[in-house]
């Protein structure tokens, strides 16, 4: 499958977004994008400093790129070659470098699409995605916060000059404050219409992490002063080792527990007990990006988390009243592909003929609905259906899914749908792997898993055999899966990774190995809650939980089974383990000896730690 790169985008303001203040009022001047027709909004703000702190911590996580930058050591290698030293081939590997980033940088702030206002009828709401691709954010203001509000219902885009946010910055509480969002302001100056070309692959970032609102969750409840906590504790120290995890600790009836990795801090959380039906421990990754939060604490009146599960978004709602802000993290700040797998399970699968394009003009008629209404609704449709419908049509960029309130939205991203099937992949080398697991063509190649070795304190270490018939030969990939859920020590025999190694991605192999180890993960969670499927199980680890309440201290146990042996590791997270192995006569014996200990441990109170791993 061949597709273009980018998608072609023209813009059109008639003037530029400002902020006028006078001595007696201050006036907020939003240019909205202009070919999409009368869209827009005006009012005076009743909260001045909730309207400023709000759109100031958006417009934060807009510009926001917290990717690794390698130090710049051109210069200094420049001087080394003046001074007759033997560095030419580091200087041009350097300098390639320096231009590369460079250009890249500046073609990729061009290429970034702008803020999507949306006018509803109750409410106007901002999405935002940053720089480095994973952080989403919705921002909504409820017609409460303004007087005297006009409103022209619609979609479309808003344009930010890059001094926007330092003059949001400096308004002043103390007077009355008014926004004016239209496409009519009155233009100082004549705009040229701006084209762009935007990324398949923001695109694809920007559409999958928000249709991930979409999936079921495991919900917690915050108080703000939890939030501070841990905002705390992340300004006022700094790990430099992994595992770098933010972990919560969910047990029903129970408050959830935040808890820092390395230092193991436990933060006990005070906004509500948590209320699911099991419980689970969940490791998130990418935790300073939490502190955009900061500028909300003073407005924060709860805190909500939708936690997907592991490598997928975790979703932070933060209620102001009058504001409510959406979060959603992807599971790594790095764009790496190791999230390829976890995205893998956010495309829809089986969706009826028509029900999609129904959904959303229904949408569209009737307004914000909840999923329980739409399904009543879907002319006998199942839930499983209505689903990958609307999920579908989040993907397309024509529905938006309000986690605030539960409601699904007719929201226009794009004049013209996006067509999923562009933005299916990240590469063409994602799409090759694909094709390599037979997804879209029979018989193009095979798949396996050869080894799977658990390696203690490290990782996951992966081994698999893919065959490549149109190479005409077999491969070896193999890779590491750190405790971070990031990749190490990639290897394999194609030509790509001979040439290039990991430095221009991993390659199809290597991709097709690391989805077919994530689907069969979820395959063995299904099979062994069934007796027929625990039959099938010969190797397996488990690690249990369990925190003193009073101490606060947390012992863990780790049980595998390896054929004929179970091996039990036991004691404090931050202590000496303890080790035991029983050698049984078969591997039945061995398994209901396994699977006899994993029960009792969970009758004991022990937490299953699974989920908590990548």
């Amino acid at each position: 499958m061949t597709t273009a790169p980018r998608h072609p985008v023209e813009l059109r303001y008639a003037t530029t977004s400002d902020v006028e203040s006078t001595a007696d009022a201050s006036r907020v001047l939003l240019a909205l994008e202009g070919s999409r027709g009368t869209v827009g909004v005006r009012g005076r703000v009743k909260d001045s400093a909730l309207f400023r702190d709000t759109l100031t911590a958006a417009f934060g996580i807009l510009s926001s790129d917290l990717r690794y930058r390698g130090k710049d050591r051109t210069a200094y290698l420049a001087y080394l070659m003046k001074q007759g030293k033997r560095a030419t081939a580091q200087i041009w590997e350097a300098q390639k470098a320096f231009l590369d980033n460079a250009l890249d940088g500046e073609e990729k702030q061009d290429a970034l699409l702008d803020p999507v206002l949306t006018v509803d009828p109750d409410s106007v709401s901002l999405e935002v995605f940053s720089r480095d691709e994973s952080a989403y954010a919705r921002l909504s203001f409820d017609n409460g916060l303004f007087d005297g509000r006009e409103a022209a219902h619609g979609s479309t885009f808003l344009d930010v000059p890059a001094d926007l946010p330092a003059r949001m910055d400096r308004l002043r509480t103390y007077l009355p404050v008014s926004l004016e969002a239209h496409v009519a302001l009155p233009a100082k100056t004549a705009r040229e219409p701006r084209k762009l070309e935007v990324p398949h692959a923001w695109l694809r970032g920007f559409l999958q992490v928000q249709s991930a609102a979409t999936l079921p969750a495991s919900t917690c409840e915050l108080a703000p002063i939890d939030l501070y906590n841990l905002l705390f504790a992340l300004r006022t120290r700094k790990s430099k080792k992994a595992p770098r995890a933010l972990r919560f600790e969910l047990v029903p009836g129970a408050a959830p527990r935040l808890v820092l990795e390395p230092w193991e801090l436990v933060l006990e959380c005070h906004g509500g007990k948590y209320t699911g039906t099991a419980p689970a421990v969940v490791r998130t990754f990418g935790r300073q990006r939490l502190m955009a939060l900061a500028r909300l604490l003073p407005h924060a009146k709860s805190v909500r988390l939708q936690l997907m599960g592991p490598g997928l978004p975790v979703f932070w709602v933060i209620d102001m009243g009058a504001a409510t802000l959406t979060l959603g993290l992807t599971g790594w700040t790095e764009s790496g592909w190791s999230s390829a797998a976890a995205f893998d399970v956010l495309m829809p699968r089986a969706v009826p003929d028509g029900l999609a394009q129904s959904l959303r003009d229904r949408l569209r008629a009737e307004g914000p609905l909840s999923f329980e209404t739409l399904v009543a609704g879907a002319n006998g449709a199942t839930k499983e259906q209505a689903r990958a419908a609307l999920q579908l049509e989040c993907l397309r960029g024509r529905v938006l899914f309000d986690l605030s309130k539960g409601q699904y939205r007719p929201r226009d991203l794009m004049a013209t749908p996006v067509d999923e099937s562009v933005i299916r992949f990240g590469n063409e080398r994602e799409a090759r792997a694909h094709r390599l697991l037979g997804d879209g063509s029979a018989g193009a190649g095979a798949v396996k898993l050869t080894k799977v070795h658990d390696v203690v304190g490290e990782g996951t270490r992966i081994h698999g055999e893919v065959v490549d018939r149109e190479a005409v030969r077999s491969f070896f990939p193999s890779f590491l899966l750190d405790l971070e859920g990031r990749v190490k020590e990639a290897t394999c025999g194609c030509p790509h990774f001979r040439r290039s190694g990991m430095r221009e991605g991993p390659c199809e192999h290597q991709f097709a190995l690391r989805l077919v180890y994530s689907r069969r993960r979820t395959e063995e969670e299904a099979l062994r809650r069934t007796p027929e499927g625990r039959k099938l199980i010969r190797a397996e680890t488990r690690s249990y939980v369990r925190r003193d309440a009073e101490s606060g201290q947390e012992m863990v146990y780790r049980v595998s089974l390896d054929g004929q042996v179970v091996a039990v590791e036991w004691g404090l997270r931050t202590g000496e383990a303890r080790h035991q192995r029983l050698w049984f006569d078969s591997d039945a014996e061995a398994r209901s000896a396994y699977f006899t200990r994993l029960e009792k441990l969970s009758a004991d109170g022990y937490i299953d730690a699974a989920s908590s791993l990548v």
